[in-house]
């Protein structure tokens, strides 16, 4: 009798229970027909872990929708963050099977709109929200939008935590002790919520922000919920260092690649330990290293004719200990010069130079040589010299 007074009134009775225990009978009664207010706080986690939008949006979530061919359903977000004239964005959510409704945006969607059917009938203005309120409003409704008529609606997410009896591990560096060694209640908020969610999945996806922004920019993802994250830090740190190791490498390569194919592969080092034999040959300097035949190019037979900065590409290219304080101020000109150019375009224009010099010269002399040449350096790299005016950046 209860039951079908509520599904045709939205309003629960308790006809005959005593005042002590109308509050609990009028709450288990509508728990059988009605989503409660109290099952807002898993229900609005669950849909933020599914669609990655904030809570915000997920407050606002229309109850007009369209369904695509049982695979998808269409709705149109309304998201008041963003510029004038841009608060509707049109989105697609995947369905799934009935046994993942849990688990797919479109599937959840579609669940608790069916949920909150019974509730919505009673709406003055329909709403994808519709729950039923222990409190009745000023019209004796007990079923209602409980964001109609403010946003926040009065939601404690610590107080639901903690009557649910939710606990998180212990802070890190924090060691336990006593009785209560692992018991730290778990400070939930939707904001913290969507940053994990965020964060997990840009792991997955590689740390590829573009591929990781579902709800967001790239830029707004990462300043509003990743950049203060200490793992998203460490993920990022991660990937920037695996992206440079990977872009040195290419440049390397290349360097490489330029070497084999203009002589024997290695560049001719004279260290100061070295003794000069009668193979060496006479060389006449260059910009930052020394020429053992500029009237024969090795790949072309004729004078060489190329750029000095292709010189360390070159198996004509000779290095003395003589070399390494203007090899010293070319390095120092060419860190000066990534705060003129892009990434992409530096690697493509100095890369191979640095790369030659890091990793196949300065190794070849000892920390105090290259110490002492850093102290030795000139203030002029020439690399102003050696680059036409309009090809500067």
């Amino acid at each position: 009798m209860a039951l079908d007074t509520a599904r045709r009134t939205g309003r629960v009775s308790t006809t005959g229970v005593t005042a002590p225990l109308r509050a609990h009978a009028r709450q288990s009664i509508a728990e059988r027909l009605f989503v409660t207010r109290d099952d807002l706080y898993p229900l609005l986690a669950l849909l933020i872990i599914t669609t990655g939008w904030n809570l915000e949006v997920i407050k606002e979530l229309p109850v007009a929708h369209r369904i695509i061919e049982g695979r998808a359903v269409e709705i149109e977000l309304l998201k008041r963050r963003r510029g004038s004239g841009r608060w509707h964005q049109t989105v697609t959510w995947e369905i799934g099977s009935p046994s993942q409704e849990l688990h797919t945006p479109g599937g959840l969607y579609l669940l608790l709109h069916r949920l909150m059917e019974p509730a919505r009938n009673f709406l003055e203005v329909p709403a994808f929200w519709a729950v039923w309120h222990h409190q009745p409003d000023n019209h004796h409704r007990e079923c209602r939008n409980p964001f109609a008529k403010t946003l926040a609606a009065s939601l404690k997410w610590a107080r639901w935590t903690a009557r649910h009896g939710l606990f998180a591990d212990p802070p890190l560096g924090v060691v336990p002790t006593g009785e209560n060694a692992g018991a730290h209640p778990l400070r939930l908020t939707a904001n913290q919520l969507k940053t994990s969610i965020d964060v997990r999945r840009t792991r997955q996806l590689g740390g590829h922000l573009p591929s990781a922004a579902r709800s967001n920019s790239t830029r707004v993802l990462f300043r509003n919920y990743l950049s203060g994250d200490h793992t998203t830090i460490d993920w990022a740190q991660e990937v920037v260092s695996e992206a440079f190791v990977d872009v040195e490498r290419a440049a390397y390569d290349a360097h490489r690649r330029a070497l084999i194919a203009t002589g024997p592969g290695e560049l001719r080092i004279v260290t100061s330990n070295a003794s000069i034999t009668s193979d060496t040959p006479p060389t006449a300097d260059t910009a930052w290293a020394a020429c053992a035949d500029h009237e024969h190019h090795p790949a072309t037979g004729r004078r060489c004719a190329v750029s000095f900065l292709d010189c360390f590409h070159c198996g004509n290219c000779v290095i003395t200990p003589g070399h390494l304080p203007r090899l010293i101020s070319l390095l120092d000109a060419l860190e000066e010069r990534r705060a003129r150019l892009s990434d992409a375009e530096w690697w493509k224009r100095y890369g191979p130079v640095w790369t030659a010099i890091r990793r196949d010269i300065l190794p070849k002399f000892s920390a105090a040589e290259v110490s002492n040449a850093h102290q030795r350096r000139p203030d002029d790299s020439l690399l102003d010299l050696v680059e036409p005016e309009w090809e500067r950046p």
